[in-house]
């Protein structure tokens, strides 16, 4: 039987997806290595404390942020002429004593 958090995590997967692997804090601990090797080739890990989740591992979400391409914005974007003055007001505040 799936506690209601256990039930919550999983509708997070796809339905093609196969259940998540639940393994003991005290296992994962002494296999770290080889867990995290199958959650970068795409498994899902429940890690559990007393038969309670305490943690889920998987793959991180693709970016949906869109690649950054450079050169995209040559020649629309333009300095000012003053671009490199600094205002009177400015230095003003900067010579002023504390």
């Amino acid at each position: 039987m799936m506690t209601h958090k256990e039930e919550t995590m999983s509708e997070h997967l796809s339905d093609n997806a196969p259940s998540p692997q639940k393994i003991g804090v005290r296992e994962f601990r002494g296999n770290l290595t080889a867990y995290l090797r199958q959650v970068r080739q795409g498994s899902t890990i429940l890690v559990t404390s007393h038969d309670q989740v305490v943690a889920e591992l998987r793959p991180p979400a693709p970016s949906y942020r869109p690649r950054r391409q450079p050169g995209a914005l040559r020649g629309r974007i333009r300095m000012s002429e003053d671009f490199d003055q600094t205002p009177l007001d400015v230095l003003e505040s900067m010579e002023r004593d504390l």
